[in-house]
């Protein structure tokens, strides 16, 4: 499988292009030239599996057994969950009146990016032992990010890691994790400014494409696809939870309710949407309001600052894998997407075109306590998902997935 940049104008590469190049040459994200489509024969066979098995389903689609046979891709994705403290890595909590909450925080530094971190790092330490490489991972965080890469690659004899860490915006518990590993490969400095402010000259340090492959630099935040690969199997694994029986026509739908800062989750949502999973994406946001804003009003704008809120990992005004969704609302075309984002970099607003903006097959959205008694559920009815079928209790089930980057 080919990978395109968002933007349209870097040449394509394959995964392992992807997985080390993090943001492409042109400033854009990587996403799968053409994506597969699954059928209802393939969402029986899968509905049985569990999250790992998943996983592996998942990622055999979009690597290819040229580049990573399937054997060995199996024997990465169990190394990386070897460690998770649940059985079954993930665990669905069965609430009351349909609603559930997906567990992914049973990895060692009990975020949820310990899930897509732990199967990146083992991809790259199986492309870097292969290509006997060296490799340099920068990463900017707003906390979880940081402590769940440094857990992922500490100790790797193929790869160093600098984590930049925003002084004061990180809980307490997630600067230990960082500042407390003492690997020789692990290098963690404080920061002036919000994670937004430094995710800034990382980029600008990327795009500087001679330095990148001077250094050998990558990035394991959420612009990596990898990332956005592995968190594709938390709606699977929610949906088939969620779902009694597959035998009905339609298949049922369930409504996945995704807290979110840089839209990496969301993004992962969209595209099991796009390829045949039967769900309803609903986002949730605390103060810092930017996907709310676009989604109902086509605003991609910058508020004045960053609101501090309970969810640090969650404060974040620029979420970057929006691109990601506009470049698939657009149907794939890089020229919308690279207008939009670069006059996105250049004045920090963007008022979505009509004919973007009117995709979004908006609801009625209503005020919810998510992390701060101010914060928003956004509704995104986001392609073919079928009408709305009364209150949230009559669909077949609703699952609660953290996800905030």
């Amino acid at each position: 499988m080919w990978y395109v940049s968002t933007r349209g104008v870097a040449p394509r590469v394959n995964f392992e292009g992807a997985l080390f190049s993090g943001y492409a040459p042109d400033g854009g994200l990587f996403m799968p030239e053409e994506l597969p489509q699954l059928d209802r024969e393939t969402l029986c066979q899968w509905s049985t599996l569990s999250y790992p098995g998943l996983v592996k389903e998942l990622c055999a689609l979009f690597i290819g057994s040229e580049l990573l046979p399937k054997d060995e891709l199996n024997d990465l994705i169990d190394r990386a969950f070897s460690r998770f403290r649940h059985r079954e890595v993930v665990h669905l909590s069965r609430l009351r009146n349909g609603l559930n909450v997906l567990e992914l925080w049973h990895g060692v530094t009990y975020a949820f990016k310990d899930l897509s971190l732990s199967c990146t790092a083992q991809f790259l330490q199986y492309f870097l032992e292969k290509r006997e490489k060296h490799v340099t991972v920068v990463v900017g965080t707003s906390g979880d990010t940081g402590s769940a890469a440094i857990e992922s690659v500490q100790g790797a004899k193929n790869m160093d890691i600098i984590v930049l860490l925003p002084k004061g915006h990180c809980t307490k518990i997630q600067e230990l994790q960082m500042t407390t590993v003492l690997k020789q490969n692990v290098h963690v400095f404080g920061v002036e400014g919000n994670s937004d402010e430094l995710d800034e000259p990382i980029k600008t340090v990327f795009a500087d494409v001679a330095f990148v492959k001077k250094h050998n630099l990558m990035s394991l935040n959420s612009i990596n696809w990898s990332r956005v690969l592995v968190q594709m199997a938390h709606h699977f694994f929610a949906y088939f939870q969620c779902t009694p029986s597959l035998d009905t026509h339609p298949l049922p739908l369930v409504e996945v309710v995704v807290p979110t800062g840089a839209a990496g989750n969301l993004a992962a949502g969209y595209i099991a949407q796009k390829i045949g999973l039967p769900i309803r994406l609903v986002v949730a946001v605390n103060r810092n309001d930017i996907i709310h804003r676009t989604v109902q009003q086509g605003d991609f704008s910058l508020s004045e600052a960053v609101k501090s809120t309970l969810a640090s990992a969650m404060d974040i005004q620029v979420p970057y894998n929006m691109e990601r969704v506009f470049w698939l609302l657009s149907g794939s075309d890089s020229q919308v997407t690279r207008a939009l984002m670069e006059q996105f970099e250049r004045t920090q607003s963007v008022n979505l075109p009509k004919e973007l903006h009117s995709k979004w097959e908006r609801q009625d959205y209503e005020k919810m306590a998510v992390m701060e008694c101010d914060g928003c559920c956004v509704e995104l009815c986001l392609g073919n998902c079928g009408p709305r079928r009364g209150s949230m209790t009559d669909i077949p089930g609703t699952a609660m997935v953290r996800g905030g980057g």
